[in-house]
Formats: structure tokens, sequence, C-alpha cells
């Protein structure tokens, strides 16, 4: 019973980025104009802090400087426009976030959110330890 559960558990694992609709996004000609805008800008002004991946070089740990991959588009959208007029105030972001135009903001937005995030849960992950 162990080994269907293993064997389940790792087709799944292994069939998930297909059946979720992942695209190979080191190669341009799979992305689409907004991305591959958003992964430009991102690497051009997002990258030093919140890593192009958008996994931030404090590791996330900071409230200063999250992780932003895989954060919803329009939470994204809101929050550089909130920086941009200084709604909220940050002393990067607020400046970074003024050199950026709207569709800059929507493209930045639409690459961080499209990042994919997995998630383990810890009583299916050890269960392939348990192999006898």
């Amino acid at each position: 019973m162990k080994l269907i559960k293993i064997i389940l558990l790792v087709t799944c694992y292994i069939f998930s980025s297909a059946l979720a609709g992942e695209i190979d996004a080191s190669n341009e000609a799979n992305l689409s104009e907004s991305l591959k805008a958003g992964k430009l800008k991102a690497a051009q002004i997002c990258s030093a802090c919140h890593g192009l991946n958008g996994t931030a070089a404090s590791g996330g740990n900071s409230p200063l400087v999250p992780n932003i991959s895989g954060q919803n588009k329009d939470y994204l959208i809101v929050k550089l426009k909130e920086y941009k007029t200084n709604k909220i105030q940050h002393p990067q972001m607020s400046m970074i976030a003024q050199m950026l135009t709207d569709k800059d903001i929507e493209d930045v937005s639409n690459w961080y959110s499209s990042i994919k995030v997995e998630v383990f849960d810890p009583e299916k992950v050890l269960v392939i330890n348990e192999i006898d």
C-alpha cells in the first residue's frame, strides 16, 4: 500500500506542471509580449531586491523586501500604484515605482504573478521516507 501511495505521489508531481498549464519561461518564445516585457523590466529594476524569480535577497524574511513570486496580479498593481502616488511611502519603492509607466506596472505584475510557487504538505512528503 505504501508503494502505491509513493507511485501516485510521484506521478502527480511529475504531471502537475503539465496539468497546471505551465510554460517554460526560460524559452522566450513561450512568453506572451506582456510576460517578456515584465521579465525584462523586472530584470532591469526589481531583481536587485526581489530577484527575477520573486524571491527576495533577504529570503523574504524582511517586511521591507518581501518575496513576491506568485503574488496576486491585481494586488501587485494596486501596491505599485500606491507607491507611485506616495499613498504608501517607502524610500526605495516610492522612487522606483515613479520610474514605471502604467504599462510597466501591468507587465511586471503579470510577470511576478505568473511565477508558480510549490507548497508541500509535510504529511505527504514524509510518506516517501516510509519505504520499507
